[in-house]
Parts: C-alpha cells; structure tokens; sequence
C-alpha cells in the first residue's frame, strides 16, 4: 500500500497542489483497504497522521521542527556546528498552512470510515471464559474462531505493563501456538486440558475464546481487534 511519509508536509516540493496529489493518492490507497475490511496498520497510521496536523496546526513551531536543517558554519577548533531552518518566510509558511486546512477534514473523514468498520466488527465478535478464571490472568491462553472456518486458533498471551511519570499503559503479547478442530470428544475444555498437560508452567491457565460472527481479514482486522477486547476483558476483572 502507498504509505505516507511521517514529515510528508515539509519534506520534498511545499507546493498546495503537489501535497494535495500526494494526500489523495494516500487516501485513496486507505479506502482501499477499508473497502476490504483490512484496518490495521492502516487506522493507527491515519490517526498518528491526524494527531501530527493537529499538533501543527495549534503550535506553528512543531511546523518549522519538521524541517530538515543544513549546516550553515562549522568552529572546527571548538567542534560546534551551528544550524540554520532551510525554510524561515511567511509565504511558505502560508503555504504550509493551506495544507494543513486542507487535508484535516478529509483525515477526519477517512477516520471516522474506519472506525465505523472497526465497531460494525467489534459488534460482532464475542468472547468468553473457558472453565473458571484463576486468580492469576495476566498470562494464558486465546482460542480465537474465525467465521465460517472450523479450525480453532491458539495463542498464548501475557499482559506487560509500561509505565511512564504519569501513567500506567497495559500491552498484550500474543504468540500462536496451534490449532484445532472442534467435534465429538475435542472441546474447548478438552483443549484447555491439553494445553495444561503440554505447558505445565502454567497448570491452571486462564483460557478464554473469541468467536467471531462476521467473516474479516485474520491479521489485519480479527486478530488486533479479539487483542482489544481482551484487555479490555480482563481489566473488568480486576475491577470486579
């Protein structure tokens, strides 16, 4: 997919009409593949893209930031290189700003697409403990069903925690392990038992599924969203 350059407003010809061709055809190349069902890294790509605008458009000095920089002296006998902004007029910056009212709304626009798919999946995707929940879940196991596919995925999981000065972030690693297929005699209980006798560093794991009732792509869409809401799952459970 075409991608779009992370300082894609100041780098390359400032020019409205050229950053407008590049913008579209980026765009279009999302639509694409939201037409397909396919949201990731498409959606966290326009949303870092959407947030960058507005950081610029509230802060004109992020927008000079972006300009790459050439040495204007070197002292050699102190070792101090000193910079100078490439672009520094008003006219340019006019420019910049014109791009920037431009191509807001559509990224506006085109997010709102996505997270409208985003939802009409997440609508139709549920999960589910198998057996009883221990007390211990920051690490288990993920059954995931795909619609209209028999085979039943297995990842294992475990939560990991980053913490900046002000807050706490709760991450999830996901690593596949196999696959089965559900019937007489293999259920998902069965399977869970399996996995405790295979695995015994975890002997009663917290094991949970996540049927999905609409057909999307696996990787790009079923897989980040059932990564979703089960985070989201088990922080309800530690508020229980």
């Amino acid at each position: 997919m075409k991608t779009l350059d992370a300082n894609w407003l100041t780098s390359g010809l400032i020019d409205f009409e050229y950053k407008k061709y590049t913008l579209l055809a980026y765009l279009q190349a999302i639509k694409q593949e939201f037409d397909a069902l396919r949201l990731y890294p498409f959606l966290s790509d326009l949303f870092f893209h959407y947030q960058n605008l507005q950081q610029i458009k509230e802060n004109k000095r992020l927008m000079y930031e972006q300009f790459p920089q050439r040495m204007s002296h070197a002292d050699f006998k102190k070792l101090e290189i000193l910079y100078q902004k490439i672009v520094q007029d008003d006219e340019t910056m006019l420019q910049l700003e014109e791009i920037v009212q431009y191509a807001l709304p559509r990224f506006d626009k085109a997010l709102s697409s996505g997270k409208e798919i985003y939802e009409a999946i997440e609508s139709q995707v549920e999960i589910a403990p198998i057996g009883l929940t221990p007390i211990y879940y920051d690490e288990g196991y993920l059954f995931l069903d795909e619609f209209m596919i028999t085979d039943t995925k297995i990842y294992q999981y475990q939560i990991s925690v980053f913490e900046s000065a002000h807050e706490r972030f709760r991450g999830l690693n996901i690593r596949y392990l196999d696959t089965f297929r559900k019937g007489i005699g293999q259920t998902y209980e069965n399977a869970k038992i399996s996995l405790s006798k295979r695995f015994q560093n975890l002997p009663n794991p917290a094991t949970f599924v996540i049927i999905s009732k609409v057909a999307c792509p696996l990787d790009e869409s079923l897989l980040p969203i059932a990564k979703r809401i089960l985070i989201r799952y088990l922080s309800t459970l530690k508020v229980a």
